[in-house]
C-alpha cells in the first residue's frame, strides 16, 4: 500500500499534472497566473476543494448510483466551493477580492470533476483523499511556477502582495527583482499566459523523455 501512496503522490504532483500533463483548468491558470500570489491563492483553494471533495465521494460512493453521479459530484464540488469561498472571504478579504469570479468558478473547473470521476468513485476514502490533495497541489505547483515566470518577466517582482494571502508576518517574500520600466508587460497579458504554459509543458515532456531514456539506459545496463 506504501508504494500505491507513493504513485498516487507522484502522479498529482508531477506525472499527471492536471496542468502541465492533462492540461485541465486551463481558465484559472490563464487568468490567476499574472502574479505568483495569485497563482497560489487560486492553487491552495482548489486543492482544498479537491482533497474534500474526493473524501466525500468516496465515503458515499456506494450509495451515489450511476445514474445521477454527475449531479452529485458537482452539488458536493460546489459545496465545498461554497464553504471555500466564505473563509476566504471572512479571513483573506484582500485577495480575495483579487481572486474574485474565480473562485466560484472552481465549480466548472474540469480536474476536480474529473477526479471525482476517474479515482474518487472507485477507491477507498484515504487514498481517495491523498489523490485528491496531491492532485491539487501539483495544479498549485504548476499555477505558481506559471505564475513567478510570468510575474518575474512582466513585472519585476515575486510574490507581490504575499501579505494578502499568508498574513503582514510575510511580508518579506515580497521580492523586487528589476524596475517596473525593465518588464516586459506582454508576459502578464493574456498572451504571456499562454506562451508560459506552453513553454513549460514543452519543458516538462522534455524533462520525461529524458528521464524515460535515463531508465531505459540503466536497464540495459543491469541486463
Amino acid at each position: 500500500m506504501a508504494t500505491s501512496y507513493s504513485r498516487i503522490i507522484r502522479d498529482g504532483l508531477w506525472e499527471n499534472n492536471g496542468v502541465l500533463s492533462m492540461l485541465l483548468g486551463m481558465c484559472p491558470t490563464m487568468a490567476m497566473t499574472t502574479s505568483a500570489t495569485n497563482a497560489l491563492g487560486m492553487g491552495l483553494a482548489t486543492a482544498v476543494v479537491m482533497a474534500a471533495s474526493s473524501l466525500m465521494v468516496a465515503a458515499f460512493r456506494n450509495y451515489i448510483t450511476r445514474e445521477v453521479r454527475i449531479p452529485v459530484y458537482i452539488l458536493i464540488i460546489a459545496a465545498n466551493v461554497t464553504f471555500v469561498d466564505l473563509v476566504m472571504n471572512a479571513w483573506m478579504h484582500e485577495l480575495y477580492k483579487v481572486l474574485g469570479l474565480f473562485i466560484p468558478l472552481i465549480v466548472s473547473n474540469c480536474l476536480p470533476l474529473a477526479r471525482l470521476e476517474a479515482f474518487a468513485a472507485k477507491e477507498p476514502v484515504l487514498p481517495s483523499f491523498l489523490d485528491g490533495l496531491f492532485m491539487g497541489l501539483g495544479f498549485t505547483l504548476a499555477l505558481t511556477m506559471i505564475g513567478s515566470v510570468r510575474e518575474i518577466i512582466g513585472a519585476g517582482t515575486l510574490f507581490a502582495d504575499a501579505s494578502l494571502l499568508f498574513g503582514p508576518a510575510f511580508k518579506f517574500m515580497e521580492i523586487k527583482l528589476m524596475e517596473p520600466d525593465m518588464a516586459i508587460l506582454m508576459m502578464i497579458l493574456p498572451p504571456g499566459g499562454f506562451l508560459v504554459t506552453g513553454l513549460m509543458v514543452v519543458f516538462k515532456r522534455i524533462l520525461d523523455i529524458r528521464a524515460g531514456k535515463g531508465i531505459q539506459m540503466a536497464g540495459a545496463h543491469s541486463v
